[in-house]
């Protein structure tokens, strides 16, 4: 007997990527540390903060690192660019009929093939270009935003009321969140206590469980139908591109405006704080932090408790304000916080410069639940599917450009990278402000959803 009980198999995928961004970000580091001179990394150092001596050589070669593990970083997002955006579109886009179980276990197979990989080459110290082959490899089952693509629409085919829905998918963000922050926290000790080979082991066999679950347990409501398997792989394709064009066609002209303005927020706002993320790691190990594994994990914890915090930011202010204003408050609070990390220099600083931060992922909540009310049910693959393909597209341009900007910015202004998401964040704050005067405060879309579409008729 199956169940419809996806959050296993989301929290398993949640330890694996909150685990394997921090590990891989610093294995590169590490890594190119080595390679470029003959300074030994102190991986067991309990300093927090260091020297900013610019005439000290190690100062120099500190930058030099950065610079290059940015750069590299650069490389692997570019390899997966093109494979990513293809997989990640057409799988999301066709799981409205063959089903959600296809794009879960591709993307976990991809992930479970990188994470070998990985583990194979921090135990034969293979060549770290092979990570840029594996990347494009791996994208092309899919990534981590295909995985939670398919777990939205999953969990949207189940809720069918939009307060339930909102709730639901608040509750798998503070749950996100205590398995990201203690991950986060335990992220040093794997690599101090267990290593690089051993940490990137148990991520393979975590995600390997995962994948077991949802072929073996979960249950999927939607069925392939008949017209479906019959169709080629051409018309498929075609059958993919003219959903999501009626997507946008179908519908009275408030509700294009609507959908086109919250995906403008929801994909410009992911921008800005997916390309910060790593950029986090980089600041924190370069001067005037220099921080450790440990640290490092500190830091993240404390990041990652952004999920708990914005459920219960979602849940509290649900009760005395609307879903727009929700969004407003994590825009502005992020902003904030991106404006103090700019001028943050020692360790407590940054430490508490992450409380700014805790209602970041509201917004996301927030107005993935607006943009599913605002569609039909027999639309919301096809709305995840858009939307997932423009966050793969959004987040490989934004690691991009940050990585490339803050290697460009390093030597003069760490925080410059920090002041420009500051700036960004503007932008889907006047969408917002958008959304607010096409009327979203009048609570006439619970119609929207009811339409029916409409044909393209000429006079």
């Amino acid at each position: 007997m199956k169940i419809s009980f996806i959050e296993p198999a989301i929290l398993l995928n949640a330890f694996a990527m909150t685990l394997t961004i921090p590990l891989t970000a610093q294995y590169v580091y590490r890594r190119i540390w080595e390679e470029t001179g003959n300074y030994t990394f102190a991986s067991d150092s309990n300093a927090s903060e260091c020297e900013q001596n610019k005439s000290d050589p190690i100062f120099a070669f500190r930058e030099e690192v950065q610079k290059k593990a940015s750069l590299f970083s650069l490389q692997m997002e570019m390899s997966g660019l093109v494979p990513g955006l293809v997989s990640t579109f057409m799988l999301l886009s066709s799981s409205d009929n063959h089903g959600r179980k296809l794009p879960m276990v591709l993307s976990s197979l991809g992930s479970l093939g990188t994470n070998g990989w990985l583990c194979a080459m921090s135990y034969f110290d293979l060549p770290l270009q092979l990570l840029v082959a594996s990347t494009f490899v791996g994208a092309l089952f899919g990534n981590y935003t295909t995985f939670w693509g398919a777990c939205f629409a999953y969990i949207v085919d189940q809720q069918k009321e939009y307060r339930q829905r909102i709730i639901r998918i608040a509750i798998l963000d503070f749950m996100l969140g205590v398995v990201a922050g203690l991950t986060g926290l335990a992220s040093g000790y794997f690599i101090r206590e267990l290593g690089f080979v051993w940490s990137y082991f148990i991520i393979a066999v975590v995600i390997a469980v995962s994948l077991a679950y949802i072929l073996f347990f979960l249950s999927d409501p939607i069925k392939e139908s008949s017209q479906t398997v019959t169709m080629s792989c051409i018309e498929s394709l075609k059958d993919l591109f003219y959903r999501t064009y009626m997507l946008f066609k179908n519908g009275s002209g408030k509700r294009q405006s609507l959908l086109c303005l919250l995906i403008f927020t929801l994909v410009v706002y992911f921008f800005v704080i997916f390309g910060i993320s790593p950029i986090f790691t980089l600041y924190e190990l370069g001067p005037p932090l220099c921080w450790n594994e440990v640290y490092i994990g500190y830091g993240s914890a404390l990041g990652s408790v952004s999920f708990v915090s914005s459920f219960l930011g979602i849940w509290l202010f649900s009760y005395c304000l609307k879903d727009i204003h929700i969004a407003f408050v994590g825009i502005f609070t992020t902003m904030l916080g991106m404006m103090l990390a700019a001028f943050t220099k020692t360790t407590l600083m940054m430490l508490l410069v992450r409380i700014p931060f805790f209602f970041t992922i509201m917004p996301l909540s927030v107005l993935r639940s607006m943009m599913s009310k605002v569609v039909h049910s027999t639309e919301q693959g096809a709305l995840f599917a858009c939307i997932a393909f423009l966050e793969t597209l959004g987040g490989v341009m934004s690691t991009t450009a940050y990585n490339g900007i803050y290697s460009a910015t390093v030597a003069w202004c760490p925080g410059f990278i920090f002041l420009l998401s500051a700036g960004l964040l503007v932008l889907p704050a006047i969408s917002l402000c958008g959304v607010q005067c096409i009327g979203w405060e009048e609570g006439s879309y619970t119609l929207l959803i009811h339409e029916e579409p409409r044909e393209h008729t000429s006079d």
